[in-house]
């Protein structure tokens, strides 16, 4: 390494000095200017609760699935339409779409459009109206709901605010259904959005009653039918939801609830054997099933005997 005299040491000490100080002095760059700040809009948050807790909805879940965005007012405006005139004239009802009354179910039905040939959302026995809609039964906006379907309540308490004639049977009767949430309630044989056909009562896979799904004992096929559910069916002769006699019957004794149908006094009776050759008035011919004992069905008697 050459060596440096005295003299020529302090010239490029001085020299190196000069340009750190110039470096120093040097004016840094103009700062970029902060970007403007976009003041958002209104939410629907702002103002109604069920937007806050909608997050946990099945609705919301459905939503941002297909979309892949459940920011902003994108949610709400599937159900109820753009609400900016809304908000801008201070909530207006007028100004949103609601989901109240026929046009409210009718955009429901936009997505849940089942129908079948017994059941249909939009024309079972639950068919839309201005007094009974979807909101009736279904509250569409909460989250995590303890009923399934987003049911309004549990499905017994639910169908009696307006089937109280029924409820009242389940209640006070001695002989009824007995009603328990999560083992058997209104459902387990009424479909809510079933046809008016025979009730709405459910049918098993075959097309049979729905009775048999748990009276299993009674289930045919019988070769000699008693009930074929053409001419009659099991509410013939049990009344469903509750009776004052045993076995859910309609009439307090066999022979006045057989005579209704095995009758040779009028025409039209469902019964193709009428007891011509028992004399009724007789206590002995009253108990019906004494002698036909397979009043559901026989494999071996066409009178129901054995």
């Amino acid at each position: 390494m050459k060596h440096l005299s005295p003299g020529a040491f302090v010239a490029v000490a001085l020299a190196v000095l000069t340009a750190g100080v110039a470096v120093a002095q040097a004016p840094s760059p103009p700062a970029s200017p902060a970007p403007a700040k976009v003041e958002a809009g209104p939410a629907c948050a702002d103002c109604h609760d069920e937007a806050k807790i909608f997050a946990g909805n099945p609705h919301m879940r459905a939503f941002s699935v297909a979309h892949k965005d459940a920011s902003g007012n994108a949610v709400c405006a599937t159900c109820h339409g753009d609400g900016t005139k809304h908000m801008e004239a201070g909530g207006d009802k007028t100004l949103i779409r609601t989901l109240h009354g026929r046009t409210g179910a009718a955009t429901c039905a936009t997505c849940h459009k089942q129908s079948t040939e017994r059941s249909s959302f939009m024309t079972g026995v639950h068919a839309s109206s201005e007094a009974v809609n979807c909101l009736s039964c279904h509250a569409i906006h909460k989250p995590d709901a303890k009923q399934a379907n987003l049911l309004v309540s549990e499905p017994t308490q639910l169908c009696a605010t307006c089937h109280q004639d029924a409820a009242s049977s389940f209640r006070t009767l001695p002989y009824a259904h007995r009603l328990k949430p999560g083992a058997l309630s209104c459902v387990s044989c009424h479909d809510p959005h079933g046809r008016a056909y025979k009730h709405a009562v459910k049918e098993t896979r075959a097309g049979e009653p729905g009775c048999v799904s748990c009276h299993s004992q009674v289930r045919g096929p019988f070769v000699f039918p008693h009930v074929t559910g053409v001419a009659g069916d099991c509410s013939s002769c049990h009344l469903p939801h509750g009776s004052s006699y045993p076995h859910q019957l309609q009439k307090s004794t066999v022979a006045s609830l057989c005579l209704e149908c095995h009758s040779s006094l009028s025409s039209g009776t469902l019964g193709s054997q009428p007891p011509s050759f028992h004399n009724i008035s007789l206590p002995r011919y009253r108990n019906c099933t004494t002698c036909h004992v397979a009043v559901h069905g026989s494999q071996r008697s066409p009178q129901l005997l054995k």
